[in-house]
């Protein structure tokens, strides 16, 4: 089931027409479909090395093609400053054999998605998680601050986009309660500067191996942002705990911590509703991290 309007298909034979075509010395390489509960990216592994994402939302070839320039950048500039892996940049695709968009191609990271193997439980994943943002953290913004649209600024700027939240939940969440904790939350003043982050550490985008932190994916977004963004992960990956262990790794202050909550509300009442039938695993997610927030409401 498609879970955007006018999503693309990308069939195991288009992948494999295009790397041929495109990339004629990966032609003996087997190239194997892999289930993701992604929203964004078809991903295709190219024998053991390399991944293969098609962005599967519409759009412009030369706007598509400046995006993922620069998510290849951003993960050309993380590159080696955590010792956590991430994917590096390979190639960049171009439209063909029916697939209208630039795609691009990663190194390939083993492991196990963390929504495949909850590490919620685990202290030393809770360490490890302070380690990479504090790592995260550390690197130079070289003058730059968040200029994007999304989350990683004002609070205030996704009051329309939580209304529309609320209304399509309303058959599925306890709205009046979760509108009483965004009137609380959105107020949140900001005093800290911007540091470099993750900005979507999700259960998808980090890679689990015996109960530790063996990877992270998706790093396109690495830029600067409110230093709370990147708590996220402490509200969509952790118990009650281990989620107190990342807090005390990272120092957070009640201010700090309380918008990294925030922020993990703003994302997570999107995922409820927005991927309800089509998405499962990211719907169920996003109700998990609400119900783990709720549990840890503030008396004020």
């Amino acid at each position: 089931m498609k879970m955007h309007a006018n999503q693309l298909t990308v069939p195991p034979q288009t992948a494999r027409t295009l790397v041929d075509e495109q990339y004629p010395e990966w032609r003996s390489m087997p190239i194997t479909s892999i289930a993701s509960h992604g929203t964004d990216n078809a991903i295709f592994r190219i024998g053991d090395r390399f991944t293969a994402r098609f962005p599967l939302r519409p759009g412009h070839a030369d706007s598509t093609r400046r995006r993922l320039e620069s998510e290849a950048e951003a993960a050309r500039e993380l590159a080696g400053h955590t010792r956590f892996p991430t994917p590096e940049p390979v190639a960049l695709g171009e439209p063909g054999a029916g697939y209208p968009l630039p795609w691009s191609v990663q190194t390939w990271l083993p492991g196990v998605a963390a929504t495949d193997k909850d590490p919620g439980e685990s202290v030393a994943f809770a360490h490890d998680m302070a380690d990479l943002i504090n790592d995260l953290r550390a690197i130079d913004t070289r003058g730059r601050t968040f200029a994007g649209k999304g989350r990683g600024g004002d609070l205030r700027t996704h009051d329309a986009w939580m209304e529309t939240c609320f209304k399509h939940s309303e058959q599925l969440l306890d709205v009046p309660r979760l509108r009483r904790q965004w009137k609380n939350l959105r107020s949140l003043p900001r005093n800290a500067a911007d540091v470099m982050t993750h900005s979507d550490l999700i259960p998808g985008n980090v890679l689990v191996s015996a109960d530790r932190l063996a990877g992270v994916l998706d790093v396109g977004g690495f830029g600067p942002a409110d230093p709370a963004l990147d708590l996220v992960s402490a509200w969509h990956l952790l118990e009650t705990r281990p989620r107190q262990v990342l807090r005390m790794g990272l120092g957070c202050d009640d201010l700090e911590w309380e918008r990294g909550k925030a922020w993990a509300f703003v994302q997570a009442m999107g995922l409820v509703w927005y991927y309800l039938e089509t998405n499962p695993v990211m719907s169920r997610m996003g109700q998990r991290t609400l119900e783990r927030i709720l549990a840890d409401e503030s008396p004020a």
